[in-house]
Parts: C-alpha cells; structure tokens; sequence
C-alpha cells in the first residue's frame, strides 16, 4: 500500500491559493459598502470578512480548480479561479450554521462566529455567505452555459449537504450504526469535499463524462477518508493546531464512525462507560480523557486509520486510471495527502 504526506509534493501551484484568497477579497470588498449604513452593519461584515479569510485549508477550490485542469482547462483563466473560489464561501456558509446547530465554541482557533455576533445574525451570515457563493459562480464570467451546468452540479452538492446534515441531527441522540454513520460521512462532508468540487471544475472546461465518472471514483473514497481523519482529531487531535475544541464533539454525542466502531468492538463494560459519557453536555476534562481512554482500548482509532488507508488507496487506484494529463494526476495524489495525512 502506497503512503502518502502531505508535505510529500506541493499540493497546488505555487500562487494559487494566493489567487483564490485575492478573489475573495475583491468579492468580499465589493460588498462592503452595502454594510456601512448604520455603522452597526460594518460589525457585521467585519466578522464574515474575517471568518472566510482567516484561516481554512482552501481545498475545496484546489479541487475544483485541478478538476478544471483535468478536463482540459488552461492555468491562465482567472474565471476558473473565482469559480473555485465561490466554494470557500459555499464552505463558510455550511461551517457557520453547522457550529449554530452543534452549539460548537471554536472554529480556526477563535470563537466561533455565532458566539462573536450572536446567534440570530450568525444565521443570517451563514446565509449571506451561501447567497454570495451562488453570485460569484454566477459572475464568474466563463461561458455562461457551462456555468449552468456546474450550478446544476452546485445544487447537487447543496441537496447532498443538507441531507447529510439533517441525518447527522436526526441520529446524534441515537446509537447509530456503523453504516449510518457511514452515510453521514459521506453526505454531509465527503462529497461536497472533493467529488462535485472536482466537477464542478470539469464541467466548467467542458469535461466529457468519463471525466466526470472518474472524479466520482476518486473523490468519493477520498472525501469520505478526509471526514474520517476529522472524526479523529475531533476526539484526539491537538487544539493548538486544528482549531477547534476536543470537547465539543464528545459533549454533543455526534453520530461519528469513530464512536459506531467503538461501540460495535466495546466490552460490555466499556460500552457502559462509553453510554454513560458520551454526549453528557457538562462532560469535564478528567471525564473526556476517561472517554478517550475507553474508546482507544476498543481499538476503535486504528480500525479508523485503516478505513482511511483503504479509501485513501481505492482513490489513488481509481486516480491512476483516470483519462486526465499527468501533470493534474501528480497534483491530485498531493491534494489527496493533504486531506487524509493531516494534523489540522
């Protein structure tokens, strides 16, 4: 089995994200007069403004602009990037109302943007945030009927998100299986990820669909794996580094593969302990680290590891056989060590 780091290869061209990050600015300053009267609305732009630029990975637009390139788009068409930039706020939208809805207190290492605005105006940011994504697609000024496509793909993306997301509160209160947390995966982050970011750019170049299958057999596995790699820092990863509370996702009892696993191989005792802790709200420190402690025995984390390894290798085989140029191959297996062999 191959291995992959994320410091392996450069997982974009050197200016990219640097060209993604400017096209968000330039959108987001063109909005700022709107905020300024009454000055009060200026608080309000500022928090959204720093939410989308301050931090992030920005790998749905590395995605998106590598599935462009795949299908036959060149390096020097700034629409392309505007286009991939449009899903960072398509992602801020779904992070914003996904903290309202778990009650989450840290996102990119500082409070989260309901707690800094309140709730009722972090929704509303959330749904500006979804409102501007569609309008950068929209202006983004590549052949208007390619980008109806890639909105019917968007669309897709946006059913698929909120179906993940409705099944993850339906099921946070109940033990669910492995395989329903398996379908959460891969709804309400695996495919809005990496496959229809991935299309979205390859309809956009006028990809032909044996181009379009092929980003389906990579970025499903791959997606799924980068969720799962979340599942793992969200219990056991460093705060300093992901930005986010480790606690969170132990109060909230969510409905994670790493807690199905752990369930399925517990001990009887173990999964009492594990019953009577996981999703308790005022959960404290010494009882989180008893949680983790119990979870690690059932052997549930390297059962996880191996699920990423396994889909992280089904997306580099099917990447292997893609019908795309090398040159976005090498870059797409970089992408894919930096989603999976991740701290943050």
């Amino acid at each position: 089995m191959r291995t992959l780091s994320a410091e392996d290869d450069r997982a974009d061209a050197p200016d990219l994200p640097a060209r993604v990050d400017r096209a968000l600015m330039d959108f987001l300053d063109s909005k700022a007069s709107v905020f300024t009267d009454p000055p009060a609305l200026a608080r309000v732009f500022r928090g959204i403004r720093d939410f989308v630029l301050s931090g992030g990975k920005r790998l749905r637009p590395l995605f998106c602009y590598q599935g462009w390139r795949g299908a036959g788009g060149t390096d020097d068409e700034e629409g392309v990037v505007v286009a991939a930039a449009s899903l960072e706020l398509f992602h801020a939208f779904a992070l914003i109302h996904d903290d309202i809805m778990d009650g989450a207190t840290m996102r990119r290492g500082r409070p989260s943007l309901h707690r800094v605005l309140g709730q009722p105006l972090g929704i509303l940011s959330g749904d500006l945030c979804l409102t501007w994504s569609q309008e950068m697609l929209d202006t983004c000024r590549l052949p208007v009927q390619r980008i109806r496509e890639a909105q019917s793909v968007r669309h897709q993306m946006h059913t698929e998100l909120m179906t993940g997301q409705a099944l993850d509160l339906l099921e946070e209160t109940a033990n669910g299986s492995l395989s329903e947390a398996l379908t959460i995966v891969r709804y309400k982050t695996g495919k809005y990820t990496v496959e229809r970011p991935l299309q979205i750019g390859a309809v956009l170049a006028g990809g032909k669909p044996a181009v379009l299958r092929a980003y389906t057999d990579f970025g499903i596995p791959l997606g799924e794996a980068f969720q799962l790699r979340d599942d793992l820092l969200g219990a056991f990863g460093d705060p300093t580094v992901t930005g986010k509370s480790i606690m969170d996702d132990l109060r909230e009892g969510k409905s994670t593969v790493l807690i199905a696993v752990a369930r399925r191989e517990a001990t009887s005792e173990q999964a009492d302990r594990i019953r009577a802790l996981y999703g308790k709200p005022d959960l404290d420190e010494r009882e989180a680290e008893t949680l983790r402690e119990v979870i690690t025995d059932t052997g549930a984390p390297a059962v996880v590891e191996q699920m990423i390894a396994q889909r992280t290798e089904r997306a580099l085989t099917a990447l292997d056989g893609a019908p795309i140029a090398d040159d976005v191959r090498v870059q797409l297996g970089a992408l894919a060590g930096a989603a999976t062999a991740r701290v943050a």
